[in-house]
């Protein structure tokens, strides 16, 4: 099979990580996520537990330098070690999806990848979350806006082109609208359609 990678960026509840699941099952791909730290340690012989705590961090430039090549931002660090790992797999030829971890810049010169970015409502994004966590709509609100925060701050600390903005993908959608399995379906005929082009 011709490589195949597929990153997958998304808001908060809005069903982004099980659309990304979904499609590493209909392609038969491995699927790239908090899992990959662990890979990474392993491969390493690092501790996965020194990582994890810095994992999807905000670097703050302005508290860490550079000197020479080396950084002391420890989630600098981290970053740069899932996005030499993901590199690595690209370069390779693997064939995988990634949720996150700036793949779609990480990752943009590699004339095979297709980057998606899911995104909701809020209520329907509240109410999945509510359900996912068994919360409050309040608890839920909160969720969803420090992950969102979160995930903003960690991409724009890295890339270059903001997290969210359009241009950043190929395909973007509002999986809310539509529901997650008409969603996929959608995807998967963006994607097939866009393998033939490539």
């Amino acid at each position: 099979m011709e490589q195949l990678i597929i990153s997958v960026g998304r808001e908060c509840g809005s069903g982004g990580h099980e659309i990304a699941d979904k499609l590493a099952a209909h392609y038969n791909l491995k699927l790239y996520d908090r899992n990959l730290l662990r890979e990474i340690a392993e491969e390493r012989n690092l501790k996965h537990d020194d990582l994890h705590p810095h994992e999807e961090g905000h670097h703050n430039k302005l508290l860490y330098r550079t000197v020479k090549g080396m950084n002391s931002s420890p989630e600098h660090n981290v970053a740069q070690l899932q996005f030499e790992y993901l590199r690595k797999k690209a370069d390779k030829g693997e064939s995988f999806v990634v949720v996150g971890r700036c793949s779609e810049t990480v990752l943009r010169d590699n004339k095979n990848l297709i980057a998606i970015f899911v995104l909701g409502d809020a209520d329907t994004k509240i109410a999945r979350l509510m359900k996912e966590n068994n919360c409050s709509k309040k608890k839920a609100e909160e969720i969803m806006r420090e992950g969102d925060k979160r995930r903003k701050r960690y991409h724009n600390s890295h890339c270059d082109i903001k997290w969210g903005d359009s241009r950043n993908y190929d395909i973007s959608i509002n999986a809310c609208r539509i529901g997650v399995d008409e969603a996929v379906r959608i995807l998967i005929d963006f994607i097939d359609t866009r393998k033939k082009k490539l």
